[in-house]
């Protein structure tokens, strides 16, 4: 895993999954993660968050 330190651009809401759009240092990267877990992390456009980026999936987590 590579940790990188980063801001979402852009958060597209669904009733169930929510794109959530962050810049890294290795440019622009696209995470689906549930729409509770975009409200239960109070993720904002401009927000600091960690992205791990594994072979097989793409998580965010708030600072």
């Amino acid at each position: 895993m590579v940790p990188a330190v980063c801001l979402p651009k852009e958060i597209i809401r669904g009733p169930v999954v929510s794109e959530v759009d962050v810049d890294t240092p290795f440019g622009i990267v696209t995470s689906v993660i549930t729409t509770r877990s975009v409200d239960e992390l109070e993720l904002k456009v401009g927000s600091e968050v960690v992205a791990l980026v594994k072979s097989t999936e793409v998580s965010i987590a708030r600072l």
